[in-house]
Protein backbone atom coordinates (compact mmCIF):
# COMPACT_ATOMS: atom_id res chain seq x y z
CA UNK A 1 0.00 0.00 0.00
CA UNK A 2 1.43 3.36 -1.06
CA UNK A 3 2.42 5.66 1.78
CA UNK A 4 1.65 9.39 1.70
CA UNK A 5 4.01 11.70 3.56
CA UNK A 6 2.58 14.25 5.98
CA UNK A 7 3.97 17.07 8.08
CA UNK A 8 2.62 19.01 11.05
CA UNK A 9 1.27 22.33 9.78
CA UNK A 10 -0.73 23.58 12.76
CA UNK A 11 -1.58 22.96 16.40
CA UNK A 12 -4.60 24.73 17.85
CA UNK A 13 -7.52 24.50 20.24
CA UNK A 14 -10.21 22.13 19.01
CA UNK A 15 -13.37 23.96 17.96
CA UNK A 16 -15.49 20.85 18.49
CA UNK A 17 -14.18 19.52 21.81
CA UNK A 18 -13.37 21.84 24.69
CA UNK A 19 -10.13 21.25 26.61
CA UNK A 20 -8.75 19.38 23.61
CA UNK A 21 -6.49 20.42 20.76
CA UNK A 22 -6.33 19.68 17.06
CA UNK A 23 -3.07 18.86 15.34
CA UNK A 24 -3.33 19.41 11.59
CA UNK A 25 -1.19 17.31 9.29
CA UNK A 26 -0.60 18.45 5.73
CA UNK A 27 0.01 16.32 2.66
CA UNK A 28 3.56 16.97 1.45
CA UNK A 29 2.73 16.86 -2.25
CA UNK A 30 -0.90 17.90 -2.13
CA UNK A 31 -3.47 20.24 -0.63
CA UNK A 32 -5.24 17.87 1.73
CA UNK A 33 -5.14 18.31 5.49
CA UNK A 34 -5.72 15.69 8.17
CA UNK A 35 -7.01 17.17 11.47
CA UNK A 36 -6.65 14.96 14.55
CA UNK A 37 -8.07 15.81 17.97
CA UNK A 38 -5.60 15.21 20.81
CA UNK A 39 -5.44 15.89 24.54
CA UNK A 40 -3.83 18.87 26.21
CA UNK A 41 -0.85 16.91 27.55
CA UNK A 42 -0.04 15.46 24.13
CA UNK A 43 -0.45 18.88 22.50
CA UNK A 44 1.98 20.30 25.04
CA UNK A 45 4.45 17.50 24.33
CA UNK A 46 4.34 18.26 20.60
CA UNK A 47 4.59 22.03 21.10
CA UNK A 48 7.58 21.73 23.46
CA UNK A 49 9.52 19.71 20.89
CA UNK A 50 8.54 22.01 18.01
CA UNK A 51 9.66 25.05 20.01
CA UNK A 52 12.98 23.34 20.91
CA UNK A 53 12.29 23.93 24.61
CA UNK A 54 14.23 22.00 27.23
CA UNK A 55 12.29 21.37 30.46
CA UNK A 56 14.20 20.99 33.71
CA UNK A 57 13.11 17.37 33.93
CA UNK A 58 12.33 15.12 30.93
CA UNK A 59 8.72 14.72 29.89
CA UNK A 60 7.35 11.24 29.24
CA UNK A 61 8.11 11.40 25.52
CA UNK A 62 11.61 12.73 26.21
CA UNK A 63 12.17 9.81 28.58
CA UNK A 64 11.04 7.32 25.94
CA UNK A 65 13.35 8.90 23.35
CA UNK A 66 16.25 8.77 25.80
CA UNK A 67 15.52 5.09 26.45
CA UNK A 68 15.45 4.27 22.73
CA UNK A 69 18.69 6.20 22.18
CA UNK A 70 20.36 4.43 25.10
CA UNK A 71 19.48 0.98 23.75
CA UNK A 72 20.45 1.88 20.18
CA UNK A 73 16.95 1.90 18.74
CA UNK A 74 16.27 4.44 15.99
CA UNK A 75 12.78 5.68 15.17
CA UNK A 76 12.76 5.62 11.36
CA UNK A 77 9.21 6.77 10.67
CA UNK A 78 5.68 7.03 12.01
CA UNK A 79 2.71 5.62 10.11
CA UNK A 80 -0.91 6.54 10.81
CA UNK A 81 -2.13 3.18 9.60
CA UNK A 82 -5.81 2.91 10.43
CA UNK A 83 -9.01 4.77 11.24
CA UNK A 84 -11.78 2.95 13.09
CA UNK A 85 -14.91 4.58 14.54
CA UNK A 86 -13.28 8.00 14.32
CA UNK A 87 -10.12 6.89 16.15
CA UNK A 88 -6.75 7.08 14.42
CA UNK A 89 -4.21 4.32 14.94
CA UNK A 90 -0.47 4.59 14.44
CA UNK A 91 2.72 2.57 14.51
CA UNK A 92 6.30 3.49 15.32
CA UNK A 93 8.67 1.95 12.78
CA UNK A 94 11.96 1.43 14.61
CA UNK A 95 15.26 -0.17 13.69
CA UNK A 96 17.94 -1.82 15.81
CA UNK A 97 20.99 -3.56 14.36
CA UNK A 98 19.29 -3.81 10.96
CA UNK A 99 16.11 -5.34 12.40
CA UNK A 100 12.84 -3.47 11.85
CA UNK A 101 10.58 -3.30 14.89
CA UNK A 102 6.98 -2.02 14.77
CA UNK A 103 5.39 -0.62 17.94
CA UNK A 104 1.67 0.11 18.29
CA UNK A 105 1.02 3.67 19.47
CA UNK A 106 -1.63 6.27 20.01
CA UNK A 107 -1.40 8.74 17.14
CA UNK A 108 -0.80 11.71 19.45
CA UNK A 109 2.13 9.93 21.13
CA UNK A 110 3.51 8.87 17.76
CA UNK A 111 3.48 12.48 16.55
CA UNK A 112 5.21 13.66 19.73
CA UNK A 113 7.93 11.08 19.11
CA UNK A 114 8.22 11.96 15.42
CA UNK A 115 8.94 15.59 16.28
CA UNK A 116 11.63 14.53 18.76
CA UNK A 117 13.33 12.16 16.32
CA UNK A 118 12.76 14.47 13.35
CA UNK A 119 11.48 11.48 11.41
CA UNK A 120 8.95 11.25 8.59
CA UNK A 121 5.20 10.87 9.15
CA UNK A 122 3.11 8.81 6.73
CA UNK A 123 -0.46 7.69 6.22
CA UNK A 124 -2.45 5.86 3.56
CA UNK A 125 -4.82 7.07 0.85
CA UNK A 126 -7.92 5.50 2.41
CA UNK A 127 -7.36 7.48 5.61
CA UNK A 128 -7.02 10.79 3.76
CA UNK A 129 -10.09 9.91 1.71
CA UNK A 130 -12.09 9.25 4.86
CA UNK A 131 -10.89 12.05 7.14
CA UNK A 132 -8.88 14.50 5.05
CA UNK A 133 -10.10 17.96 4.07
CA UNK A 134 -9.07 20.34 1.31
CA UNK A 135 -8.65 23.89 2.56
CA UNK A 136 -9.59 27.01 0.67
CA UNK A 137 -6.80 29.51 -0.11
CA UNK A 138 -7.69 31.76 2.85
CA UNK A 139 -7.67 28.81 5.23
CA UNK A 140 -4.43 27.55 3.71
CA UNK A 141 -2.61 30.71 4.74
CA UNK A 142 -3.89 30.32 8.30
CA UNK A 143 -1.95 27.08 8.79
CA UNK A 144 1.15 27.92 6.77
CA UNK A 145 3.44 28.55 9.76
CA UNK A 146 3.00 25.87 12.45
CA UNK A 147 5.59 27.18 14.87
CA UNK A 148 4.03 30.63 15.01
CA UNK A 149 0.53 29.21 15.27
CA UNK A 150 1.47 26.85 18.09
CA UNK A 151 2.64 29.79 20.17
CA UNK A 152 -0.72 31.51 20.09
CA UNK A 153 -2.95 28.89 21.58
CA UNK A 154 -3.39 30.03 25.14
CA UNK A 155 -6.96 30.92 26.17
CA UNK A 156 -5.71 34.05 27.94
CA UNK A 157 -3.55 35.40 25.15
CA UNK A 158 -5.46 38.70 25.07
CA UNK A 159 -4.43 39.57 28.61
CA UNK A 160 -0.86 38.31 28.95
CA UNK A 161 1.14 39.99 26.15
CA UNK A 162 0.52 43.47 27.59
CA UNK A 163 2.18 42.55 30.87
CA UNK A 164 5.21 41.15 29.03
CA UNK A 165 5.81 44.38 27.14
CA UNK A 166 6.40 46.26 30.37
CA UNK A 167 9.17 43.90 31.55
CA UNK A 168 12.89 44.22 30.90
CA UNK A 169 14.84 41.49 29.11
CA UNK A 170 16.39 40.42 32.41
CA UNK A 171 12.91 40.09 33.90
CA UNK A 172 11.73 38.13 30.88
CA UNK A 173 14.69 35.75 31.15
CA UNK A 174 13.97 35.17 34.82
CA UNK A 175 10.28 34.64 34.15
CA UNK A 176 11.12 32.19 31.36
CA UNK A 177 13.17 30.09 33.76
CA UNK A 178 10.33 30.12 36.28
CA UNK A 179 7.58 29.07 33.87
CA UNK A 180 9.79 26.32 32.43
CA UNK A 181 10.37 25.05 35.97
CA UNK A 182 6.58 25.03 36.42
CA UNK A 183 6.21 23.28 33.02
CA UNK A 184 3.95 26.09 31.78
CA UNK A 185 5.09 25.78 28.18
CA UNK A 186 2.37 27.90 26.62
CA UNK A 187 3.40 30.84 28.79
CA UNK A 188 7.05 30.11 28.00
CA UNK A 189 6.29 30.31 24.28
CA UNK A 190 4.69 33.74 24.78
CA UNK A 191 7.75 34.99 26.64
CA UNK A 192 10.08 33.67 23.94
CA UNK A 193 7.96 35.39 21.30
CA UNK A 194 8.26 38.71 23.15
CA UNK A 195 12.04 38.29 23.52
CA UNK A 196 12.40 37.38 19.85
CA UNK A 197 10.29 40.38 18.83
CA UNK A 198 12.57 42.71 20.78
CA UNK A 199 15.63 41.12 19.23
CA UNK A 200 14.26 41.76 15.74
CA UNK A 201 13.53 45.39 16.60
CA UNK A 202 16.99 46.10 18.02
Amino acid sequence: MKKIELSIVALSHSVTQSHNYAVVLGEEDGSRRLPIVIGGFEAQAIAVAMERMTPNRPLTHDLFKNALDTFGVELKEVIINNLLDGIFYARLICEKDGEVIEIDSRTSDALAMAVRFNCQIFTYEFILDAAGVILEDAEESEVAEPAKKSRKRTPVKAAKPKSLKSLSLDDLNQMLEEVLADEDYERAAEIRDEMKKRGEQS
